[in-house]
């Protein structure tokens, strides 16, 4: 059974207690190599021990269900040159309705409505991206895009386009990275869609899933496309006044069946990342857990009911994110923000292509 909420304590609903100094040397600039090799800080009801990922197939049990996300980053970010040579960025965040396309832009106050931007490849023209409307949402654009003869291109056609043109959206805290692009993805992505790592999953290895596999410890997808709603800061000092915006879920009739045997048969449901976690317990607000397909913007908190989830695999996240908002929901905020100073004196790697933490909290140790 899911654990219960965990009850909050005074100044939980503040943000400026979610924060906390980290050295800038900590923040992971290369993912570790082999992935699997990551540290691990194992988090119990009463206690915790360091550990690394490879442990994993020890520390969990026969019986045990990873539910994994299998989104694929695409290349969003385009580089190209509006009319006057200026430089302008876009970054893809999802389709809209008439082959239009969300995009954050850089610099915003440069880009209007209307404007043509072109994205070559080679020093060529390739691609053209055509300004239509102001997203209030996210305070990005609204854009088509067509080739440089005016034909224009549904999502369908983009994709190979996007493949030659556009680079993978590292994280702008990601300065110096130089590693294999492949680093970013997880070796079990197949759907395209996402602007964003699901990174709990960056640590898997092919060899590490097999013996998972192998010692009885299940796996099932789900499919969460991470868009802005992820990595955009909380915006409000209470916390509870804060909205998610909306991403693409799915999570299938096969995997909910594994989830209802798993916890049937006393095993647990363990969420590799809080993209699963969102997906899966969306999927279940209706009060059981159902196939679903759609949009869905779950926020959770302090004193969020579970639903479906027993224990997380997660990264160590930004300062006053709502993914910080989401592990303290586990464990509490106070508990949170001690381990955090424990990974930082113990020298952790943070954020996407850092170490990791694996909450059990239902499970003495």
């Amino acid at each position: 059974m899911p654990f219960p909420a965990h009850p909050p304590s005074e100044g939980d609903w503040e943000l400026a207690n979610y924060d906390y100094p980290l050295p800038t040397e900590l923040i992971a600039q290369s993912a570790m190599v082999p992935r699997d090799h990551a540290r691990l800080l194992v988090v119990y009801r009463d206690t915790h021990r360091h550990c690394h990922v490879y442990d994993l197939p020890d520390l969990l049990r026969p019986g045990d269900l990873l539910v994994l996300n299998n989104t694929k980053v695409i290349p969003a970010r385009l580089k190209g040159v509006r009319p006057g040579g200026g430089l302008t960025e876009f970054l893809l965040l999802e389709p809209g309705e008439g082959d239009m396309w969300r995009v954050l832009v850089r610099p915003g106050r440069r880009v209007r409505v209307g404007m043509q931007v072109t994205f070559p490849a080679q020093g060529q023209p390739q691609l053209v991206g055509v300004v239509q409307a102001r997203d209030p949402e996210t305070g990005g654009r609204w854009v088509t895009f067509q080739t440089p003869d005016g034909t224009a291109l549904n999502a369908t056609q983009l994709w190979p386009l996007l493949e030659q043109i556009g680079e993978l959206p590292l994280p702008p805290y990601i300065e110096r990275f130089q590693g294999d692009p492949n680093q970013y993805q997880t070796v079990y992505a197949q759907v395209a869609g996402s602007v964003a790592a699901p990174t709990a999953g960056l640590h898997f290895t092919e060899e590490l899933l097999a013996r998972l596999q192998a010692r009885g410890i299940a796996q099932a997808m789900i499919t969460l496309h991470v868009g802005v709603g992820t990595f955009r800061p909380v915006s409000t000092s209470d916390i509870r006044q804060h909205q998610l915006h909306s991403e693409w879920i799915e999570v299938s009739a096969a995997t909910v069946a594994k989830i209802q045997q798993t916890q049937q048969q006393g095993g647990r449901v363990i969420a590799v990342g809080t993209t699963v976690t969102r997906a899966l317990e969306a999927a279940a607000q209706g009060g059981t857990l159902q196939p679903t397909t759609g949009k869905v913007n779950l926020y959770i908190y302090p004193g969020y009911q579970w639903r479906v989830i027993d224990g997380l695999m997660t990264n160590f996240h930004l300062p006053q994110s709502s993914l910080l908002l989401l592990v303290s929901a586990l464990i509490g905020r106070q508990r949170v923000m001690h381990l955090y100073q424990e990974a930082i004196r113990e020298r952790y790697r943070f954020y996407s292509l850092g170490d990791a933490m694996l909450l059990l909290p239902d499970m003495a140790h």
